[in-house]
This record gives C-alpha cells, structure tokens and sequence, in this order.
C-alpha cells in the first residue's frame, strides 16, 4: 500500500464552520462526510489494508463485491 499524504490524515469535525445551517425542525444536524475506496488483491491484502488505516486512526469499514 503507498504512503498516504499528510492532508489525508484523520481530522476531527467538532469545529463549528461559518455558513452553516442550523438543525432542521426534527434536529437532525447534517455532517457531511468523505469517503476512499481502495481495491485490494485478495482477503489477505484486505485484512493488511484493513489493520494499517485503523492504526493509523481512521475508521475503515469492509466491503466485499
């Protein structure tokens, strides 16, 4: 797996952010969130892939197709 850059790194998003909109009537606050795909070889590089972005602080979640 490459290195992954320094402006990719986990970020936390309880900073309050000018324009935004204020909950709806049912207080659902929106959060806007962005994600990565990344195609692996086999289960095993999906497993290594996997184990590498959790210690690095990120949230993977697993997907199979």
């Amino acid at each position: 797996m490459g290195r992954i850059k320094e402006e990719a790194a986990p970020t936390s998003s309880g900073a309050a952010s000018p324009g935004r909109k204020p909950p709806a009537r049912n207080g659902y606050k929106y959060r806007p969130q962005y994600g990565l795909i990344v195609q692996c070889r086999d289960e095993a590089d999906q497993r290594r892939v996997f184990d590498r972005l959790s210690k690095q602080g990120y949230l993977p979640k697993v997907v199979c197709v």
